[in-house]
C-alpha cells in the first residue's frame, strides 16, 4: 500500500509540478493602498509582510550629502524638495501621506530585516550623473552586505548603467531591468536574472514571454492592477506581478 501511495504521489508531482512555479506577487511601493499606510512608508513595508506575499518594492535616491533615502519621485511629496539637491537633515523633516517621516534606506532595511515573510525589492532610481548612480549603487550593496541581507534583497533599475554596476560589484546579485528596450536574450548576456517590464511593453512584445523562458530568465510585469490583466499574465506564465492591489493579486494567484 505504501509503495502504491508513493507511486501516486510521484504521478501527482509530475502532473502538477508547475504549482511551485506559480505567479508570485510583489507590492508596488509596499502595501500602501490600505488604511494607515502610504507609498514607500515603513507601514507599507510591514503591511506587505503581514499579507505574506513574495516581495515589497521600494525606491532609493541619494541625498545631496550622500545618504540613501526612500522615495518614488525625484522630489518629495511634502514640500517638493529635489532629493539630489537636498541634505539629509532637510529630507528627514519631510512627511509622507500617513504622517511618517521620509525614511532612510538604513531604516527601511532594518525594518525589512524583521519582516520574515517577504523579499525586499530595491529599485535604484536613475540619477543626474553616472558618478552619482555608481556612488548610490556601491552604498546600497555595502549596506545590504553589512546588514546580512544579501539573500533577502533583489534589485531593479531603469538605468542600464546601474544594472551593470550592480552585477559588476556583486555577480551573484539578483538584478532585473525595467526600461523594456532590450530583449530577454540581451539581458541574459548582461547577467540579469530577469526582465521587469511594464504591461503594455509585454503585450506589444508577446514573444518575450517565450524568449525569456527559453533563455532562462524570470518575468516580472508592472504595474498590474486590473483583474483581467492579472489573469492574462498568469496564463502567459509570468513569474511575478508587481501591483498596487496585492491582496487581489494574491487571491488570483493563490499565493500563500
Amino acid at each position: 500500500m505504501e509503495i502504491k501511495k508513493l507511486i501516486l504521489l510521484g504521478i501527482l508531482l509530475s502532473t502538477f509540478g508547475t504549482v511551485s512555479a506559480k505567479t508570485k506577487v510583489i507590492a508596488h511601493r509596499g502595501f500602501w493602498n490600505t488604511e494607515g499606510s502610504a507609498q514607500n512608508s515603513i507601514a507599507a513595508l510591514t503591511k506587505a509582510n503581514e499579507i505574506n506575499i513574495y516581495g515589497s518594492e521600494f525606491d532609493v535616491w541619494l541625498s545631496s550629502d550622500g545618504v540613501p533615502v526612500i522615495n518614488h519621485n525625484a522630489t518629495t511629496d511634502d514640500h517638493h524638495l529635489l532629493i539630489e539637491k537636498t541634505s539629509i537633515a532637510e529630507l528627514k523633516k519631510e512627511k509622507l501621506a500617513n504622517g511618517e517621516y521620509l525614511p532612510t534606506l538604513e531604516e527601511y532595511l532594518l525594518k525589512g530585516k524583521q519582516c520574515k515573510n517577504i523579499k525586499l525589492i530595491v529599485e535604484l532610481k536613475p540619477h543626474s550623473s553616472k558618478e552619482r548612480e555608481d556612488s548610490l549603487t556601491a552604498m546600497v550593496l555595502d549596506m545590504v552586505k553589512k546588514l546580512k541581507l544579501k539573500k533577502k534583497v533583489e534589485y531593479i533599475s531603469f538605468s542600464l548603467n546601474t544594472v551593470k554596476e550592480i552585477i559588476r560589484l556583486d555577480p551573484k546579485a539578483k538584478v532585473s531591468y525595467l526600461t523594456a528596450d532590450l530583449p530577454p536574450k540581451e539581458l541574459k548576456k548582461i547577467g540579469c536574472v530577469g526582465l521587469d517590464y511594464n504591461l503594455n511593453a509585454m503585450i506589444k512584445n508577446e514573444n518575450w514571454f517565450s524568449e525569456a523562458k527559453k533563455v532562462g530568465i524570470k518575468i516580472n510585469v508592472w504595474t498590474v492592477n486590473k483583474e483581467e490583466d492579472m489573469h492574462y499574465l498568469i496564463k502567459k506564465g509570468a513569474d511575478f506581478i508587481t501591483t498596487n492591489e496585492p491582496q487581489l493579486a494574491k487571491e488570483l494567484t493563490n499565493n500563500k
